[in-house]
């Protein structure tokens, strides 16, 4: 759901004339999809990986290059979290209380987190900056 989000939004007009910049380095950036439901990538420079992603992107890490961003997927990041494969999380609190809603990381298991740095917003939102400690 992520993808198709993203997809359906920084190609097109507006997304351009959102964010220029964002737009054109989502819209050049190599981009890798985790889904078994997802039958094709119509966004540029998108790659599809069905099966085995743990072993993909362990591979792929493993490549001379920049960082891999999972961008919004917390089911991803949290079936991850385990494998060693996660350098740093970076987690975004908007100050708005919902009062109910699933876990952020649910089925993760214990994770002890090691806070590297803090941005604050003049929006109120704090992005917070962690490294995964192996337990």
């Amino acid at each position: 759901m992520t993808y198709e989000g993203m997809a359906a939004f920084w190609p097109t007009l507006a997304g351009e004339e959102s964010d220029p910049e964002v737009a054109k380095a989502m819209n050049t950036t190599p981009k890798i999809v985790i889904s078994r439901t997802l039958p094709q990538a119509t966004w540029a420079d998108t790659r599809i990986i069905s099966n085995h992603a743990e072993e993909e992107l362990a591979e792929l890490k493993q490549q001379p290059g920049k960082d891999i961003v999972i961008p919004g997927s917390s089911t991803l990041t949290a079936g991850l979290l385990q494998t060693g494969l996660l350098d740093e999380l970076r987690i975004m609190v908007n100050p708005v209380i919902l009062g109910q809603g699933r876990s952020l990381f649910a089925g993760a298991g214990r994770t002890s987190l090691k806070l590297l740095k803090t941005r604050q917003f003049t929006s109120g939102n704090v992005l917070l900056y962690y490294q995964p400690i192996a337990n």
